[in-house]
Order: C-alpha cells, then structure tokens, then sequence
C-alpha cells in the first residue's frame, strides 16, 4: 500500500488518476457485505412475498449498479466491465441475507469500487424490499475481499 492519496494533486485538489500510460491487463475484484434481520423478515425474503423474489431483484440492481459506478463516485473511471457476478444467499447461521459480488475487466485501472457498489446497492435493494416488516435491519460488513491485476499486485483481505 502507498503512503499517498491518488485522487489528490500536488495543490490538494480532487483529480481523476491519468490512466492513459498503464497497460491493459485483466482484472478482478471480489467484495462482499450482509444485511441482518428479524427472522419474520427472512421468512419473506425466501417466500418471494410482497414484492417479489428478493433475491433476484437484489442480484440484477447489484449488476446494474456496477456498470454505473463511474456515475456515482466521482473519480472512478467509466470501464468496460467484462463479468458480473452478484450472489445473495441465505445467512448460514440464519441471521440475515448476504451478498457477494465478482467484477471483472481487462483495462489500466482495476473494479473494486465496482464490486463494492454492487454489494452496496444489493443491500439496499433487500433492505427496501424487506423494509416494510424491518425496519431494524443492518447493513454491514461490506468490503472487499479479493482484487488481482494491475501493478500494485495482488489483495487477499485477512492475509
């Protein structure tokens, strides 16, 4: 890890990184994030009631979300993303929902704000489509697990 801010000119203002001289090499982020809940909210999640398969829905505005992260944080780079991945699962200890996300380029800058988005908004989706019997649920958890490629190597979170 560097000791500097990238997104951060030399006059302390907000810059997007010049990209243009890194090579092109595939690249991949894993990120993930959960959202806990009553068990009553649960049971709705895995009936696909009220309005809808929450897991499903939660999966596409997480794809859908990935491909517009360079319109929500500012500095991100518009990519061309070559894979997506959103999974939502069932909790194993039974607490709630979670989510991970797989995003994938060849390109000079790496997609783990778009894995991180995706989770993100995954989240949101299940808490606004389980809000109605939750209002207490949790989003959290949410970081990124896995990136590969790029010159500043390889990240395994925990190693």
């Amino acid at each position: 890890m560097g000791d500097k801010l990238t997104h951060i000119d030399a006059d302390g203002r907000a810059r997007m990184v010049d990209v243009s001289g890194k090579p092109a090499t595939k690249r991949i982020a894993t990120a993930e994030g959960r959202v806990l809940m009553s068990g009553k909210a649960l049971d709705l999640a895995r009936s696909k009631g009220g309005k809808g398969d929450v897991r499903a829905t939660a999966e596409i505005a997480g794809v859908m979300a990935a491909k517009r992260t360079s319109d929500l944080i500012p500095m991100c780079h518009p990519l061309a993303l070559s894979n997506v991945k959103v999974r939502v699962n069932e909790l194993e200890d039974g607490s709630g929902i979670g989510v991970v996300a797989e995003v994938g380029t060849t390109g000079p800058t790496g997609v783990e704000m778009e894995a991180l988005t995706a989770v993100s908004v995954a989240c949101l989706t299940i808490y606004d489509m389980l809000k109605a019997v939750d209002r207490t649920m949790q989003i959290e958890g949410v970081r990124l697990l896995t990136k590969s490629g790029g010159a500043s190597g390889d990240f395994v979170a925990g190693a």
